[in-house]
C-alpha cells in the first residue's frame, strides 16, 4: 500500500472510531441524566427529550461504526451538532417554552454536562471530517478528471 492509501486509510478509521465514540458518550450521558428530569409536566418534558437524543444519537453511531457511509456521517454531524448548538443556547439563552417544548434554561456547568459537550463537538468534527474523506462513489477528483481530459486518457 502506498502511503498516501496508508494515511488515508488511517484518517477514515480514526474519523469513524471519534464518531462512534462521541455519539456513544452523548447517548450515555443523555440517558444517565433523563431521569432527572422526569419532574417537568406535561407530554414532552425534557426527559423525553433527552431520551430522544440518545436513541438519535445511539442510531448515528450505529450506523457510522457498521457502514463509514457519507449518508451516515451527514446524519451524525446533524446529530452532534445540533445537540451541541441546543446545548450552548439552553445555557446562555433564556428562551422559555416554545410550543410543547418546555424551558429548557439550564445556566450551570456541571461535570455530566462538560463531558456531553466535549463528546458532541467531537463526535461533530470527526463527522465533518467523515464526509470530507468519503466523497460520493463514482466521482473524481478534480484534479484527476482535469488529467485525464488533457491526456486524452478516458479510464
Amino acid at each position: 500500500m502506498s502511503r498516501q492509501r496508508v494515511a488515508r486509510y488511517g484518517m477514515f478509521w480514526t474519523a469513524r472510531i471519534v464518531t462512534t465514540a462521541g455519539l456513544a458518550i452523548d447517548a450515555y450521558v443523555h440517558l444517565h441524566l433523563a431521569p432527572i428530569y422526569a419532574e417537568g409536566g406535561g407530554t414532552i418534558n425534557e426527559s423525553v427529550l433527552f431520551r430522544a437524543e440518545a436513541v438519535a444519537a445511539l442510531l448515528a453511531a450505529v450506523a457510522v461504526i457498521v457502514t463509514g457511509r457519507r449518508v451516515c456521517y451527514l446524519g451524525a454531524l446533524g446529530v452532534a451538532a445540533s445537540a451541541l448548538a441546543v446545548m450552548l443556547v439552553s445555557r446562555y439563552i433564556d428562551l422559555g417554552p416554545i410550543g410543547p417544548f418546555p424551558d429548557l434554561y439550564d445556566p450551570a456547568w456541571y461535570p455530566e454536562k462538560l463531558l456531553a459537550a466535549y463528546a458532541e463537538g467531537a463526535a461533530a468534527a470527526a463527522a465533518l471530517a467523515g464526509v470530507i474523506i468519503t466523497r460520493p462513489a463514482g466521482k473524481s477528483p478534480p484534479r484527476a478528471a482535469l488529467r485525464r481530459r488533457l491526456t486524452g486518457n478516458r479510464n
